[in-house]
C-alpha cells in the first residue's frame, strides 16, 4: 500500500511535467510570432540570410547599414511610404458592418427558427449549411458581372455584402444552437410578466446568451479580417485591407516587393487579435462551453 509521501511526491512530479509541458508547447506555438517579431527590426539581409541564419539574432548587417542593431525601416516603410495605415482603416471599416450586419441577421433568424414549430425551419437551416459548404470563390463569381455592370466593383459596400453572405449561415447555425440550449420557458415567463416576443427576447434571452454573441461576433470578426479570396477580387487597389496589402508588399513575377514591409505589416496585423483575444478571453470561453450545458 502506497504511503502519504509516496503518493504527494507522484502528485508533484505530474505537476512539473504538466507545467514543462504547457511551457514547452506555448513556445512551439508562440515562436514564429516571436521570430517574425524579432525579425521585423532588423534588414533583410539579416532577418533572410542564407550564410548564417544567426545574422538574424546578432543583426551584423543591420548594424553595417543603420549603425543599430534594431531598425524601424520596415515599419517606417509599410506604414508611412506605402500607407498601410489606409488598409488598417479600410479593414476595421469592413470588419465592423460585416460584424453588425451578421450578429443583426443571425440573432433575429436564429431566435426564430430556434423557436419556431414548423418544419421550414428545418429546411432553412440546412439551405443555409449547403451555402455555407461551397467555396467562397464560386460566390464571388456569381456577384462580378453585377457588380462590373452597376459600377459597384471595388469599393468596400460590395466587399461587405459579400462576406456577409458568405458568413451568414455560418453566424446562423452557431446563434440557432445557442438559443436551442435556452429553455423556452424563459420566454413563457416574460410573457406572463407582460412583455412581448421582441421585449422577451431584448431583455431576458439576449442577456442569458450574450457570451454566445460575443463569441459568434469574434469568429464573423476573424473572417472578415483575414479574409484573402473575396477582398483581392473585389477591392480595388486604393481600398484594399490588409491581408491583399501585405501580398502586395511580396510582390510578383512583374513586380518588385519588399519583404521587410511585409514582415512589420505581418506583426501589426496580429497584434491586435492577441489584444482582442486575451480582451474577450472569458466571453469565448464562456460561449464555447455554454452549448454543453443545457439550461
Amino acid at each position: 500500500m502506497s504511503s502519504p509521501s509516496i503518493i504527494e511526491n507522484k502528485s508533484v512530479a505530474l505537476r512539473i511535467f504538466s507545467a514543462g509541458f504547457v511551457v514547452v508547447w506555448l513556445l512551439i506555438a508562440a515562436f514564429p510570432f516571436i521570430w517574425t517579431l524579432w525579425g521585423s527590426f532588423k534588414v533583410e539581409l539579416d532577418f533572410f540570410s542564407k550564410e548564417n541564419w544567426t545574422n538574424a539574432i546578432t543583426g551584423i548587417r543591420t548594424i553595417k547599414e543603420t549603425g543599430a542593431a534594431y531598425t524601424m525601416n520596415g515599419y517606417e516603410g509599410a506604414w508611412v511610404q506605402e500607407e498601410f495605415w489606409k488598409s488598417v482603416v479600410n479593414t476595421t471599416i469592413v470588419c465592423f458592418f460585416v460584424v453588425c450586419t451578421s450578429l443583426t441577421i443571425g440573432t433575429l433568424g436564429g431566435y426564430a427558427l430556434s423557436r419556431t414549430n414548423f418544419r421550414y425551419g428545418f429546411w432553412l437551416l440546412i439551405t443555409a449549411l449547403i451555402f455555407r459548404a461551397m467555396p467562397p470563390i464560386t460566390l464571388v463569381s456569381g456577384y462580378l458581372l453585377p457588380f462590373f455592370e452597376w459600377g459597384l466593383w471595388g469599393s468596400l459596400s460590395t466587399t461587405i455584402v459579400v462576406l456577409v453572405a458568405i458568413n451568414q449561415p455560418f453566424t446562423l447555425w452557431m446563434l440557432h444552437s445557442f438559443f436551442q440550449k435556452i429553455p423556452k420557458e424563459l420566454d413563457e415567463s416574460a410573457k406572463v410578466d407582460g412583455c412581448t416576443q421582441f421585449q422577451a427576447f431584448r431583455h431576458v434571452i439576449i442577456p442569458v446568451m450574450w457570451p454566445g454573441v460575443i463569441t459568434t461576433g469574434l469568429f464573423s470578426f476573424l473572417l472578415a479580417y483575414n479574409d484573402f479570396a473575396v477582398t483581392a477580387m473585389l477591392l480595388a487597389k486604393e481600398n484594399q485591407t490588409m491581408v491583399p496589402k501585405i501580398a502586395g508588399f511580396l510582390g510578383t513575377t512583374q513586380t518588385e516587393g519588399n519583404v521587410m514591409f511585409a514582415v512589420a505589416a505581418v506583426v501589426s496585423a496580429t497584434i491586435p487579435l492577441f489584444i482582442l483575444v486575451m480582451f474577450f478571453q472569458r466571453q469565448i470561453v464562456s460561449g464555447l462551453t455554454a452549448g454543453a450545458v443545457k439550461g
